[in-house]
């Protein structure tokens, strides 16, 4: 299974590249992950918020090209990582690749949210995207521990 994690966003701090480096290179070679980062729309040219998240929806899109949407919303569904292992051992066994999204500082597009295989939450707090992107690389690599065993989580 391929991972994307798609982000809007840029100029993150080292820690933030250096954590998700450090879980994906934990992760096994059937679960690869990568990271695309895209720039969000420019908000300096009087466009709408709609007008914004939509431009930015063309350009996610392409991003996840061949793979599932879970978009990622501080009011999506609150999954244990129970729940989010079992989903992605689902997904994996379907041969379904993901593509996990990260929205600009307003969000995601209505369409890319209701066209998403799955809405979920990593916190009901609004976490900044560096941070949302390493604990999203921590909980794949659990995930993927607790899938096949293995004593990093634990109850």
């Amino acid at each position: 299974m391929k991972i994307r994690i798609v982000a809007l966003g840029h100029r993150m701090p080292a820690w933030v590249s250096a954590g998700v480096d450090h879980y994906t290179s934990r992760l096994p070679r059937e679960w690869m992950l990568q990271v695309v980062e895209l720039r969000p729309a420019p908000r300096d040219r009087g466009r709408t918020v709609a007008q914004l998240l939509d431009a930015e929806a063309t350009r996610v899109t392409h991003a996840c090209s061949g793979h599932r949407i879970v978009a990622l919303d501080e009011r999506g569904a609150a999954w244990t990582t129970a729940q989010f292992a079992a989903r992605l051992t689902r997904w994996q066994a379907a041969a379904h690749d993901i593509a996990f999204v990260i929205g600009s500082a307003d969000g995601l597009a209505p369409s890319i949210k209701s066209g998403a295989l799955a809405t979920i939450a990593l916190s009901a707090m609004t976490l900044p995207h560096g941070l949302a992107r390493v604990l999203l690389a921590e909980q794949l690599y659990r995930a993927h521990t607790l899938a096949t065993g293995h004593p990093y989580h634990r109850e």
